[in-house]
Order: structure tokens, then C-alpha cells, then sequence
């Protein structure tokens, strides 16, 4: 069979043979038939600074694009020093989590929620960037106990706040 091809399906690769994110993708990151019109998505090269990754990944949480925040966050956790690498692991996991529990998956969002909320929890009330990790923490607790008790969650509620607001 062919490089790039699996069960005679021709698959996206790169010159390296890795997978391409050619496809168009709905709002949650699910892949549409060729030929259809998707939500466009993050360029799989995009590194953006601490604070505009923040920005933009709430912004995208907001507009109920769990997916396209997590490349955001994958981007700058790739990116990290060593010192922050497991925070930006942590933030982009919980976007995974989002993902799933938005696409129904509960069983997928609880592993990647607890695996977010253990990962940046350690980083406390003073971490880096303004990240709101105690907030966050307990809303992924929060958001796990529900779905394991099979509650549902209105798609607003997917939408956790990044960075610990603050009043004028």
C-alpha cells in the first residue's frame, strides 16, 4: 500500500509522513467530508507569547471552540521552558477535556479534565501569566463529579475563565 494510505483511504502527510490537519473541521474539531466548508483552524505552527495565547484560547472557549483553543495552547506548551511546559500541558489538556465532554464523550473528558487539573495544580494561586489555577482546578473537579453523575452542563458552561480576573 502506498505512504499515506490506510485501509485505501489516501491520507493528508507531510513531506516527513506525519498526519496533516488538511480536512475542514466543525466547531468542536470533528472532521467534515471533503468539500465542505469548516470552521477555519489554528495553523499547526502557531506559537503566540503567554498572554495572547491566554487571550485567545478564552476567546475561543467562549465561542464554544474548545479544539481550535487547545492548538492555541498546544502551540505555547511546545514552545515552554522547561519551568512552565506542564502548565501549558495542563491548559491544553483541559481543552481536550472540553472537547470530549462537548462532543458527548464523558469517559474521554473526565480522563483528560483530571489529567489537566493534576497537571496544574501544583502551579497554585501564584503561577505564571495570571493563570487562574485554583479556579480552574476546581472547575474541572466540578465539571468531573457532574459528569460522572451524568448532569448535563449547558455548552455556556464549558467556558472556564484562563487568567484570575481582576476589577478596575
Amino acid at each position: 500500500m502506498p505512504a499515506g494510505e490506510a485501509g485505501g483511504v489516501v491520507r493528508d502527510r507531510d513531506a516527513g509522513g506525519r498526519a496533516k490537519n488538511a480536512r475542514p473541521r466543525d466547531g468542536l474539531g470533528r472532521p467534515l467530508p471533503r468539500g465542505m466548508t469548516g470552521i477555519p483552524t489554528t495553523p499547526e505552527d502557531l506559537v503566540l507569547p503567554p498572554a495572547e495565547a491566554l487571550r485567545e484560547a478564552g476567546r475561543l472557549l467562549g465561542e464554544g471552540r474548545p479544539f481550535h483553543a487547545h492548538e492555541v495552547l498546544e502551540g505555547t506548551w511546545k514552545a515552554a521552558g522547561d519551568d512552565e511546559r506542564e502548565l501549558w500541558r495542563g491548559l491544553a489538556q483541559l481543552a481536550v477535556g472540553i472537547t470530549h465532554a462537548r462532543r458527548g464523550n464523558a469517559t474521554g473528558a473526565i480522563s483528560l479534565l483530571t489529567r489537566a487539573a493534576d497537571r496544574i495544580e501544583p502551579f497554585g494561586p501564584d503561577a505564571p501569566h495570571d493563570v487562574a489555577v485554583p479556579g480552574l482546578v476546581a472547575w474541572a473537579r466540578g465539571t468531573i463529579a457532574r459528569l460522572e453523575a451524568g448532569t448535563p452542563i449547558a455548552a455556556a458552561e464549558f467556558a472556564p475563565a484562563l487568567v484570575v480576573q481582576t476589577r478596575p
